[in-house]
This record gives structure tokens, sequence and C-alpha cells, in this order.
């Protein structure tokens, strides 16, 4: 089951990234993402040993950004994977029908490759602008993902979509009604002054938006 809210740990604060997951955590997100974009493989190595472990003990989902034999030493339960990353397929063959393995997309066309590469969700964006990520695709905005969502149902695929870039508190809902799975995060959670807050107010608006019935 993909999670609804995923944290994305973010360079460039001055929080560092395991103190990031273990914060993550307490404010009670559940599906946690090592992004670690500046670091050498032997730093990631050691900060996911260490994000493994806060997220056993917090019975939270761990899927790390790119590295794919890092998340293969420390038994992560996945990866998600750039446009510039490695091919899903390759990912899959080395860790196994059983991991969990994302793939970014900001176009219809690559969400139709990741499916057919076998990607459990789609990472799509970014939103709007965001710091965050460089060598930023054109951004959706809300009529992009509208588009998007609506070509994915006529073409009958299912699969998982998450909205990244520049998510803020107010974004939840509307991109929920596009047709969106769930937002993906990392400045508004590592930036705020009460995460739990945070947390416990998105998971209220979407289980409100889920209580809904938007059949008729």
């Amino acid at each position: 089951m993909i999670a609804r809210l995923h944290f994305l740990t973010m360079d460039d604060v001055p929080v560092g990234h395991v103190r990031q997951v273990e914060e993550a955590c307490q404010a009670g997100i559940r599906w946690i993402q090592l992004r670690m974009k500046l670091a050498s493989d032997e730093e990631v190595l050691a900060a996911a040993r260490a994000a493994k472990k806060i997220c056993s003990d917090w019975d939270s989902v761990l899927i790390i950004n790119d590295r794919v034999a890092v998340a293969a030493e420390v038994g992560a339960h996945g990866v998600h994977l750039g446009k510039q990353d490695m091919a899903v397929s390759e990912a899959r063959r080395i860790l196994g029908g059983g991991a969990i393995i994302g793939g970014t997309a900001n176009t219809v066309e690559d969400i139709r490759e990741h499916l057919r590469q076998g990607a459990d969700y789609i990472g799509l964006g970014p939103y709007r602008y965001t710091t965050t990520k460089k060598n930023l695709s054109p951004t959706l905005g809300l009529e992009g993902y509208q588009r998007t969502m609506n070509q994915m149902r006529k073409e009958a695929m299912h699969l998982p979509v998450v909205a990244i870039g520049g998510i803020g508190m107010k974004d939840a809902v509307p991109l929920l009604k596009a047709g969106l799975h769930g937002i993906a995060f990392s400045g508004m959670l590592v930036h705020a002054g009460d995460r739990r807050q945070v947390v416990r107010t998105l998971e209220e608006e979407i289980k409100l938006y889920d209580d809904v019935d938007h059949s008729r």
C-alpha cells in the first residue's frame, strides 16, 4: 500500500538528513524517502543505516532516492528513481519483486514507460517552482495534473500518483480532487513550527475527502 503522505529529506538546511528522518517519524509520517543528492555513496550508506533503524522503530517505510546499491545494502523497503537515474526494470532486477520502486515523471509518456517497466508508484511533478530540486522539469500546476490524470484514466493506467514539488498545506485537497493518490513534501515539514500538527491536519483533510462519496 502506497502511503498518502511522503516525506523527502532535503539538502541545504541546518538539520541533517538523519535528524530529519527522526523528526518526520516523530511527527507521524510513515513513508520516508532519504534523498541526499549532494552526498557520496559512503555518506548516503551511513545515513541510510541510521534511517533504517529509526524507521523500523517507528514502523515507517524507508525509500532510498537513486542509490539502488545502498537500498539493497541496508534492506530498505525500496527506491525512488529520477528521470536521470537507473531504469526501473534494472532496479527491479537488483532488488527483486518485493521491493517498492517509484519513478519520477513529468509527462504522460514518462508514466507509460514507468508502468511498462513495472514501477509501483509515480512521483509526478513539479507542481510549482521549488528550490529543493535542481534541473527542474517544467512545472505542471493544477491544470497539468488534471490533464495527466484524465489521460491516465482514458488509457486505463492504474498506478498511484503522488504530487511533488513545492507542495503547501492548502494544496492537498485540490490535488486529491484532481485524482492524485497523495502528496510528497520536504520544506513544508522541515520548516514547520509544529510538525505533528502539520501531519495531523493533512491526515484529517485526506480522511474528510475520502469519506465523501465522489461517485455522485
